[in-house]
Formats: structure tokens, C-alpha cells, sequence
């Protein structure tokens, strides 16, 4: 397969699976958000889980601590929206 034909194709597709306009501007919002935030943010909820642990609020550290993942994933996100877009048709 040619390179010229896979770009053709790859656009084609790219038109066919276009994103609507919340999608297209919740990513472009996102994509202002310097990535390290959320790696912060994720640390940060690991220290207050802890801290929350060691002074006796077993729930509330429960409950902290399971922001952790929701913010790795939330940087995962804004990482492949900077890299990738949501539609490479429109870049």
C-alpha cells in the first residue's frame, strides 16, 4: 500500500468519525491545561489520603484516595488530546 493512499484513506476515515461540538470543546479546553497538573493533583490526593490515614479518618482517606486514578486517567486524556486531537481531519 502506498503512503499517498494510506493518507487518503486515513483522512477519509478521519471524516467519517468526526467529534460533536461538546466533545470538540470540552478537548480544546483541556488542551490549555499544562499536563503535570494532573500528575499533581493525583500526588497531592495520595498526601491528603495519608495524612487523612494517619490521623484516624479511615473513610475520608478512603475516599480521597480513590481520586487517584480518576486524575492519571484525566492526564492520559489531555496528553492524547495534544498529541492526537479529536479530529485529524479539521488539523
Amino acid at each position: 500500500m502506498s503512503a499517498a493512499y494510506q493518507a487518503a484513506a486515513s483522512t477519509e476515515e478521519a471524516t467519517q468519525q468526526t467529534e460533536g461540538a461538546v466533545a470538540r470543546t470540552i478537548e480544546q479546553q483541556t488542551a490549555k491545561l499544562p499536563s503535570d497538573i494532573f500528575l499533581w493533583a493525583a500526588a497531592g490526593s495520595i498526601g491528603v489520603s495519608l495524612i487523612l490515614q494517619l490521623t484516624g479518618n479511615k473513610e475520608k482517606s478512603h475516599f480521597v484516595g480513590q481520586w487517584v486514578a480518576p486524575f492519571l486517567l484525566l492526564g492520559v486524556y489531555n496528553k492524547i488530546v495534544k498529541v492526537a486531537g479529536s479530529d485529524r481531519a479539521t488539523s
